[in-house]
Parts: C-alpha cells; structure tokens; sequence
C-alpha cells in the first residue's frame, strides 16, 4: 500500500511539472505587441487612433484613469432622434464586452452631434459588485415624448453565455433623460428554444432600435434568440456554432405610455417559424443573426442577417412582418455571386430615413468569408475587418429585390489594439452600430474597436 502512495505522489509531482513546463513554454501574453500593461498604455495608443477611421463625429472617448477603467468596453451603440429635437443615445458600456460591471449608458447632443453630455449610468453597476449586469439597450420614444428604454437585465443565472442570458427590463422618462423611472420586469412567453427550467431567463437580444415598421406605424425589430445549451448542444469548441434562430417582435401599446410592466409584444417568426440556416458541417444546428430590417418602396420588409456560411442572408415579408421567407444568400444581384462576409454584424439601413423606403440602401460588410490574412471563420476577434460599403437599389419585379454595386473601401485601422488594461485588447471593427438621417444627412454610428464612439457621414447614391 505505501509503495503505491508512493507512487501515485511521484505520478502526481510528475503531472505537476510537465504542466509547468509547458505552462512556461506558452509565450506570456505580455510577449503580445497588442497586450496593453496599464493604463498609461492605453492611454498613449488614444491620440494616434482616434481618428484612423476618418470619423465626423466623436461621441466618447474613454478617460481610462488609474482609478477608473470601466468604460473602456463601449458597444450596442444606439443614436435616436430625441423628442425634444436633439440626438440622444444608448450604449453597452464595460470594463469590457461580458464583465461584471457591464451597464447602460445615456448621452445626449443638442448641436447635431458636434459635442455630446457626459455618459451617466441609467441601469446596472458601475462596478463589480454592485449588482447584476445590464446590457443590449434599446430605445423606443413615443408620441407624446416618453423615451423608454428596454434591456436585458441578468440575474446570476448562466444557460449558454453569461452576458445573453437575462430577463427584459425597461426604465423610461418623461423629461428628455434627466431623470428615469424604477426598472420594471415585462412579462414575455417562453420558447421552444429556452431552459426547461423557467428559472432561467431566455437569451434573447435586439441589437439596432426598433423602427416604426409595424403595423399602423407601430414599433418593430427584429432580434436574436440564441438556444439554451440544456436544449441544443454545440457541436463544435468554437461559440460560433452555438445554435441561434431570427425572430421578429411588435410593440403593441407603446405610445399609450403604458408602465413598464404593461407593455405588449407580439412575437413572429417564433418557435418553430424562427428563421435559421444551417452551420456549416452541422445541419442540425443554426447561425442566424443580428437581423437588420427596411421597408422597400412597394411596402414589403427586407431583412439582412448574419450566417456562419460565408455570407449574410435575406428574407422578405409582404405582410408587415408577421411572416416571412425561407432566408436565402444575399446575392449582389439575381444570377449573380454571393457577397462575402463572416459571423459579424452586417447591418443594413436606408439612406432616405430610417422608415423611408427610399429604394437606395447601404449595407456593411467585411468582403470577406472569414478568412482574413492568417486568420480563420472561428477567429471572430482578429478577422472582422477592414468595414466595405455597399450600395443597394430597390429592382421592382426582382427575385431578390435589392441589387448591389461593388463593395468600396470604407475604412480599418492600423493594428493596434485598443480596450481593457491587463488584456491584449480588441482589433474588431465589429459594426454595433445604429443610422441616423437629419437635415438631409445620413451618418453611421459606430463603436470602434468597441472602444471608441464615432460617427461618420454617408455620402452619394
């Protein structure tokens, strides 16, 4: 017996040591060029690229002091038109994307964006510790004035990915965000795709704002539902594959400025009808998200979402979006090739105004598959850019019917990563963003390298 102790503790010494010295074999991640040591650091990168992008406009630029580095994660970055004329906005802000300190910010521009309030905290914690994340805000402002402002509100309870799992909380305000109500819980239905276990909050997240594109001009959005891991396992290592589906949701009463708890939604394309494409290797599972939705000239809804497959996808409703096609590679025109672009955001939006229906669109791209240089589609974090505009125009009678030009160069930077201190950063242009349309001028929205937060004017047709 104590031959075998004895040798079971030297296996156990053995086991120790071969993982220290390979432990000591990994390069450390203070060998990185990226790795940013301390504040200071970071601080030094600010000035050299704030303006690599080419913005028009600077909305935040983290302070990033020695006692404070929590707002140095900076994405969901959403700009609306305020009820009293002036531009406002919401945003995830964070140590960065997923900590614990994750919360939702408010700012506001009464000169057309040339300068912009200090970002105060309207829901969750400024730091760790001081209660339960809140993220993936959205705004929503009615007839009469009220702005509310509905998020994800987590609840110490973890399904697929801590920083999706949450249940729907709102706040809202009747004097242009000086001051905001207590945060109500709403009430929505449960899915296929959620935890059996009802104790856990659904995983849900609406990433641009609700457009008044619903039925009689009532809010609507279309969101991500991601699938509990107690449901559908993924198949693979690699978060990519985890399973997720496109819904659509209807806000019913808001402008009778309801309380938070009383607000109606409608769900589409919900359940078995949630709109999916299959991951590539693993038909079983999908990826299918981040939809962004516009009206055509003939009153149909278009719908672009992010895939897995190497390209975004469309889909099509002629109902005011309670249903909607079978999703299809989004082409540049029928018959011809297929635009290329990874699992990143590939927002689409209307260069007339929001609810326009112009017929002239601009969608955002990397154009490519997700290889990027050395890198591959699992490596979200290092292939998401440079950011390509693509021109649309509204064909009547076309299979898919929005045709586009070329993809031109819009912008990238020059590798150097920028965000928490003690982390190699981000190097993403992953497009969070939002649109807006004031005096005739359209401007994207934009969180660069979930850092920075600028705009930049659209010109041309």
């Amino acid at each position: 017996m104590r031959k075998l102790t004895v040798w079971l503790s030297a296996l156990l010494i053995l086991s120790e040591l071969t993982a220290y010295a390979a432990d000591k074999a990994k390069p450390s991640p203070k060998d990185d060029p990226n790795y940013i040591a301390t504040p200071a650091d970071l601080k030094a990168r600010i000035p050299t690229q704030l303006n690599i992008t080419k913005p028009d406009f600077v909305v935040f630029v983290p302070e990033v002091t020695d006692t404070g580095v929590n707002d140095t994660g900076n994405e969901h970055f959403l700009v609306f038109d305020g009820p009293d004329g002036s531009l406002m906005a919401v945003w995830t802000q964070s140590s960065a994307e997923g900590q614990p300190d994750q919360h939702i910010v408010f700012v506001q521009s009464t000169d057309e964006g040339k300068t912009w309030s200090k970002p105060r905290i309207i829901a969750g914690p400024k730091k760790p510790g001081d209660g339960h994340m809140a993220s993936w805000a959205y705004p929503l402002v009615t007839k009469s004035g009220r702005i509310y402002v509905l998020y994800s509100q987590h609840v110490g309870k973890v399904d697929n990915f801590p920083h999706h799992n949450g249940w729907l909380n709102g706040i809202f305000s009747d004097d242009n965000g000086k001051t905001w109500s207590a945060p109500e819980n709403i009430q929505i239905p449960r899915s296929i795709r959620d935890n059996p276990d009802q104790t856990f909050p659904p995983s849900i997240l609406c990433w641009q704002k609700p457009l008044r594109l619903g039925k009689d001009g009532k809010y609507f959005a279309g969101i991500t539902r991601w699938t509990s891991f107690a449901v559908t396992k993924n198949p693979t290592k690699s978060w990519i594959s985890a399973d997720s589906r496109v819904e659509f949701m209807r806000f019913e009463n808001i402008d009778d400025n309801p309380a938070v708890k009383d607000i109606k939604i409608s769900w589409f394309a919900a359940n078995e009808k949630a709109l999916s494409v299959p991951f590539p290797g693993h038909p079983e599972v999908s990826a299918c998200q981040e939809p962004t939705v516009v009206k055509l000239p003939d009153g149909r809804l278009f719908c672009t979402m992010r895939t897995a497959s190497g390209s975004p996808y469309w889909s099509i409703s002629a109902d005011i979006g309670e249903t909607w096609t079978q999703p299809r590679p989004l082409l540049r025109k029928d018959g011809g090739t297929p635009l290329l672009h990874p699992l990143s955001p590939c927002p689409m939006y209307d260069v007339g105004g929001n609810t326009a229906g112009s017929g002239h669109y601009v969608l955002f791209i990397h154009n490519h598959d997700g290889h990027y240089k050395n890198f591959g589609p699992t490596d979200t974090g290092s292939h998401r850019r440079p950011i390509h505009i693509v021109r649309g125009t509204f064909k009547p009678g076309a299979d898919q019917p929005v045709w586009f030009n070329e993809p031109e160069f819009f912008f990238d930077h020059d590798g150097v990563s920028l965000g928490k201190p003690g982390t190699k950063g981000r190097m993403d242009l992953a497009l969070y963003s939002s649109f807006t349309v004031r005096n005739g001028v359209p401007v994207l929205w934009y969180p660069e390298r979930k850092f920075f937060l600028l705009g930049k004017k659209i010109s041309g047709k």
